[in-house]
């Protein structure tokens, strides 16, 4: 297999030719454990680690290589490379570092499109799923929602209609991948040289559903406890890009037991577009949509057009979202400080002081 058959195209190559001009090799990061990648070259799979000058220049975890990325590399012997640089990503699945860090993680780059899983079990959440949506559109990468375990579901249309009103426009696959057949609604998004993440929480059957369209047990897999009402343990540890029989390129990721946003206000209006339209009507430009006069998104509450629950999921992810610009600030601010030995008030007194006029 080439490159190509790993998805290298034009707009790759051309971000690699600065590289090219030094003597260096592309290749794609198909697996990542801690700081250890495994790459596909066009001489076969090599081991590869980040140089010291690319660990001195990162600013921070997000620029190091993740599944999905392509690389610079330089080869050496007994099948081993050194990673030099990661090429500009073309779309990329950010959140926020669990814990009180403030700092992104990417968990895989160069993604074409997304199925955002939800197993529709005990677990089943629309609220999940608008958080995952919201990271998904913000990604770059176009999102399909797949609900695993159709099976167990006997109003299975009312559940699709519930979360084709949360996600409108999206497409919204039904599936069972422990069932026989039933995933033939997942093969026009599966294209040769294409690539597909599987992201959702622990337990809503990504690994089997690789599995399944691999025809082979290559990821390990686990029941799901009834004492955990649905919730799923760990299964997949590592991240990795693996190629299907027809030529598509699935990412498997871990499940995740929480997803915290690394977006702004911005990143909230695809997701939540019938909300932003509503707020575009209301008396007051900077209205909270909870108590003003002349709300046009509680008036559509009260009318019964708009769920309560989802403008709630709305007004959650906006507080959370601007409590993240709020700690982000104050990291910039506390870089700052440290980088010049003084306090960030003195520096922005400073600053007004010979702030032009445009009076």
């Amino acid at each position: 297999m080439s490159l190509l058959d790993f998805g290298w195209g034009n707009e790759f190559a051309a971000g690699f030719k600065p590289y090219s001009e030094r003597g260096l090799l592309p290749a794609r990061v198909i697996r990542q454990l801690r700081d250890l990648s495994l790459l596909w070259t066009d001489q076969g799979e090599r081991s590869g680690e980040v140089s010291g000058k690319f660990r001195h220049r990162a600013a921070d975890r997000s620029a190091y290589p993740v599944v999905g990325d392509w690389v610079a590399v330089e080869l050496s012997g007994d099948d081993r490379a050194v990673i030099h640089a990661v090429l500009p990503r073309r779309s990329a699945f950010v959140r926020k570092t669990a814990g009180e860090l403030v700092e992104a993680q990417v968990a895989a780059a160069n993604v074409d499109t997304v199925f955002l899983v939800s197993g529709l079990d005990g677990d089943f959440n629309l609220g999940r799923i608008e958080r995952y949506l919201t990271t998904a559109w913000d990604s770059g990468a176009s999102p399909v929602i797949v609900l695993n375990k159709a099976d167990l579901r006997t109003d299975l249309q009312c559940v699709v209609n519930e979360v084709e009103i949360v996600a409108p426009g999206v497409p919204v696959v039904a599936v069972s991948a422990t069932a026989a057949g039933n995933l033939e609604a997942l093969q026009p998004y599966l294209v040769p040289r294409k690539t597909v993440a599987l992201l959702g929480s622990s337990g809503v059957g990504k690994s089997t559903l690789i599995n399944r369209l691999l025809g082979e047990e290559r990821f390990r897999t686990a029941p799901v406890s009834d004492a955990q009402e649905g919730r799923g343990r760990h299964t997949t540890t590592t991240r990795e890009l693996v190629r299907l029989p027809g030529g598509a390129l699935l990412i498997d990721t871990p499940g995740m037991r929480e997803l915290q946003l690394w977006t702004d206000d911005e990143g909230l209006g695809r997701p939540f577009k019938d909300i932003e339209d509503l707020a575009a009507r209301c008396r007051f430009v900077d209205c909270s949509h909870e108590q003003e006069p002349g709300c046009a998104v509680q008036a559509a509450v009260g009318e019964g057009t708009l769920d309560p629950r989802r403008l709630e999921s709305y007004l959650k992810l906006r507080r959370e979202v601007r409590f993240l610009a709020l700690k982000k600030d104050v990291k910039t601010r506390r870089q700052l400080e440290k980088a010049t030995g003084r306090r960030f008030a003195t520096m922005l007194k400073e600053v007004k002081k010979h702030k032009p006029s445009y009076k």
